[in-house]
């Protein structure tokens, strides 16, 4: 069937992306983008780091230039929340009760803060993180400094905005389920790293432990109470515990879910002429015969550039190494592969100490996942890594810890 007209819901990376991609591709019908935000879609990861902590602004931010939609006639409705999908008619509705067809779909629904039914959680000073708007109001809260602050999740977002309040000079203390921050992602012997980092600059840790209810007076959060029975001053409290894939659209239409919405290796759903990319798309990767749901910008950008060919009929498939980066004080890492093919610890090159490494794992011989922290970028170590991974060459673990064997012998295999 001829696609004649597209429907992008989503206005994040992987929706815009999409709609960027089709023009180039040179798909001359109507591309309609629904976002739910009132904002042009836009980057997350500065919002957790470089545009919270003022060092960047808002010009920065949009995934393409304000005037670029109406340049190339795709219609972007912001603040267009979509309610219902017919994937029998080829329909959306939106809010309004207006329905609008399509020949093909795009589900770039996201992910959603995770909630923990806290008591206490809607005192003010209490806030999840996800939006732009969240971040507006999280530096507002944080730049004057000297406040106390509480962060209840010691994943990836928690460790990046306790980075960003302890830089502002407030006092941080955060929670966590772990024994180690990060080390169901990286291990305990780096997640320990990362602890040492934080704790040298008086971020105070306690773990295991959960957040059992949030105290106020007067309507504003004055403390929170841990599962131990600590109370912990508080001015502000972050619940930055994960977030969930926005499937309840795909849901009520009867596509198939798993940890998201189940798709092919080229984003097709179980729906006919329906589509999914980004946060939301639990898609079949071709280097590992599993499906994978990654939640970070590579895989949006990815995603969109795939689903944006493969809605036009296109050979497109989403083979790329999964990659993340993180900035926290003056530690910079980078991050790709697949960590649920890890076995066992990490290889390390370089020093912990002088916090300038790689680390790399392995199973059956052959890396799998690898990072770099603060490794000379002239090296190109991240993009040495993802060639390891692709290649599934068996490498000795001497040589990947020997700082002595160039990266490009690790890859000729010498």
């Amino acid at each position: 069937m001829a696609v004649e007209s597209i429907v992008i819901v989503g206005g994040g990376l992987a929706g815009a992306t999409a709609a960027k991609t089709l023009r180039v591709e040179g798909f001359e019908g109507p591309v309609t983008l629904l976002a739910e935000e009132p904002q042009a879609p836009y980057l997350r990861p500065p919002l957790s780091k470089e545009y919270l902590l003022g060092k960047d602004g808002e010009d920065g931010l949009p995934v393409v230039p304000a005037g670029w939609y109406g340049e190339n006639d795709v219609d972007l409705r912001l603040g267009a929340p979509v309610t219902g999908l017919d994937t029998v008619a080829r329909t959306v509705t939106l809010g309004d009760g207006s329905r609008l067809p399509y020949s093909a779909l795009l589900l770039a629904t996201g992910a959603r803060p995770r909630s923990i039914p806290l008591p206490g959680s809607s005192l003010d000073g209490v806030m999840t993180f996800r939006t732009l708007d969240d971040s507006r109001r999280l530096r507002d809260a944080l730049s004057a400094g000297g406040r106390n602050v509480v962060m209840v999740g010691s994943g990836w977002i928690g460790m990046e905005l306790a980075a960003a309040a302890n830089s502002y000079g407030n006092s941080v203390t955060l929670l966590g389920l772990e024994q180690v921050p990060l080390a169901a992602a990286i291990g305990p012997e780096l997640g320990a790293f990362f602890r040492s980092l934080h704790e040298s600059r008086g971020v105070r840790f306690r773990l295991p432990a959960s957040a059992a209810a949030i105290t106020g007076v007067d309507g504003r959060v004055t403390g929170v109470r841990t599962d131990a029975g600590e109370i912990l001053a508080a001015d502000l409290v972050v619940i930055a515990v994960g977030v969930v894939p926005e499937t309840s659209l795909a849901a009520a239409a009867g596509i198939a879910l798993d940890n998201g919405i189940l798709t092919d290796a080229s984003l097709r759903t179980s729906a006919p002429a329906v589509f999914a990319a980004g946060d939301v798309a639990n898609a079949l990767h071709p280097f590992t015969g599993g499906h994978h749901r990654s939640e970070h910008w590579s895989n949006a950008l990815n995603g969109g550039k795939v689903a944006g060919r493969a809605m036009l009929g296109r050979e497109a498939v989403l083979d790329t190494i999964p990659y993340f980066y993180t900035d926290q004080y003056d530690v910079s890492m980078e991050y790709s592969g697949f960590p649920s093919l890890v076995e066992g610890p990490p290889v390390l090159r370089g020093s912990l100490e002088r916090q300038e490494f790689l680390a790399f794992w392995q199973r059956e011989g052959c890396v799998v996942a690898g990072m770099n922290v603060n490794w000379p970028r002239s090296d190109k170590p991240q993009k040495a890594i993802k060639a390891l991974i692709t290649a599934r060459a068996s490498v000795s673990p001497d040589s990947l810890a020997d700082p002595d064997v160039p990266l490009e012998q690790l890859l000729s295999g010498d």
